[in-house]
């Protein structure tokens, strides 16, 4: 893999800077007694919106025998509708340029990221929060009159949204767009270069990035793999099928483990996350101001792959994993995803395999690491160390029963079906189209 060039660092830090001079956005913890248009359904015991609609904060118990972890109870996100993430794409010189938005968020580390064209709930772009009118939307609404690179509808985090699924789209227009204050056309191959920044370059972006055309052919039948893709789908159905969670809703005020008190839902060990509540003011937003209940987790993550070339073609080690929120029990996880602190409460044989290998990883393994954060809407400062690391070609390849070697192609047309790619894989495909110099600046 070859070494990444740097995007114009100076440009891009001129325009966050001048950017936040009319963006920025003020996220104050509250009590959740406290937060306005929000109350405790007596019945139910989730949090929810007075007006019905957004997202509500519920509970549930899950049970999976047979694991290390055979039950546990948890509070979880449902938010039943679907999301709209597209990039607005245009050509310049012959390279694609790709319309980027610095959007601030309640729960973002560092305030501003470099978020999709639009992002927005379909609470928020029909107009429930009376807010403003959501910029380019209609490109991506009444799509047919420019030409849709890609269309697709993929899952969001399974450990704390409940079956969440968001539209991801990438539409291209010969037109002229003008860039409205706070967006900005960038060249694709720099905003994947970005992503060696830490904070940067925001979750939905990286979703939407890696439902992108590959520059080499989608098809699986075109890598040699050891598992054809009708193998891996029935490898999956299998493994699904093996699964064994049980998935209930609980009263989120009856939770086994958890405590509410006026200020915010804890678990008892001191590990996991949080759900607090949030009083925000914006400016350059849609609202100005607002509440809402956040998951604010506690510790940093680590989502890794393990890669290698078999026969010269990349591969990596993908893990079938089960997740409580997961609309179909579970999907294509990284090689590692946890939350490393999380384990030191729980059975050692709950320890995920291979976390040890990426972590104590020689560094001259390693071709990416950079911390990136999760979704800033619903998740207060929730952060992921991005790793990839390269074993040698002729190394055995360590495999462990729920784990596969998949070419990189195929994996990419696994996630293209929909529902089968988690959003920490997609995250780190995303993260390797930045290891690779572009020989053809026309191409995606």
């Amino acid at each position: 893999m070859s070494v990444p060039v740097h995007p114009d660092r100076a440009g891009i830090r001129s325009w966050i800077d001048e950017a936040g001079r009319s963006l920025g956005i003020r996220a104050e913890q509250v009590p959740l007694s406290a937060l306005d248009g929000w109350e405790t359904h007596p019945a139910a015991g989730a949090i929810r919106h007075r007006s019905g609609r957004f997202f509500s904060i519920e509970g549930l118990d899950v049970r999976r025998p047979g694991h290390p972890v055979s039950h546990w109870q948890q509070p979880i996100i449902s938010q039943p509708e679907i999301g709209m993430l597209g990039i607005l794409v245009k050509r310049f010189g012959g390279a694609p340029h790709c319309l980027m938005q610095l959007k601030p968020e309640p729960g973002n580390w560092g305030g501003l990221q470099i978020s999709p064209t639009v992002q927005a709930t379909r609470s928020n772009y029909t107009g429930v929060h009376k807010g403003a009118a959501v910029p380019y939307l209609d490109h991506f609404l009444n799509a047919a009159r420019h030409r849709v690179v890609t269309d697709v509808h993929q899952s969001e985090h399974g450990s704390w949204f409940l079956r969440k699924r968001n539209r991801n789209m990438v539409v291209e227009v010969t037109e002229d767009v003008e860039a409205v204050p706070g967006f900005r056309w960038l060249p694709l191959a720099e905003l994947r270069q970005l992503l060696h920044v830490d904070d940067l370059v925001n979750m939905d972006t990286r979703s939407v990035l890696s439902c992108l055309p590959q520059r080499a052919p989608d098809d699986p039948s075109a890598y040699p793999s050891a598992y054809p893709c009708a193998g891996v789908l029935a490898w999956m159905a299998r493994g699904r099928a093996r699964a064994g969670m049980t998935v209930e809703r609980r009263p989120l005020g009856r939770l086994e483990g958890w405590r509410r008190d006026t200020e915010r839902i804890s678990h008892e060990s001191g590990r996991f996350f949080d759900v607090i509540g949030v009083r925000v003011q914006a400016v350059g937003r849609e609202v100005d101001r607002w509440d809402q209940p956040m998951i604010a987790p506690r510790g940093v993550g680590v989502v890794a792959f393990l890669t290698t070339r078999v026969d010269g073609v990349p591969h990596v080690l993908a893990q079938l994993r089960a997740e409580p929120g997961c609309a179909d029990t579970a999907e294509l996880a990284p090689t590692v995803q946890c939350t490393p602190g999380n384990y030191d409460f729980l059975p050692s044989a709950a320890r995920p395999p291979f976390l040890d290998d990426v972590l104590g990883a020689d560094p001259r393994s390693i071709r990416f690491d950079t911390v990136l954060s999760d979704e800033g809407g619903r998740f207060h400062h929730s952060r992921s160390r991005h790793l990839v690391v390269e074993l040698d070609e002729r190394a055995e390849r360590p495999e462990r029963p729920g784990f596969r070697w998949l070419p990189l192609g195929q994996l990419h047309a696994l996630l293209l079906r929909g529902g089968r790619v988690n959003m920490q894989t997609r995250s780190l495909l995303a993260c390797l189209s930045a290891l690779a110099r572009p020989t053809d600046t026309t191409a995606w």
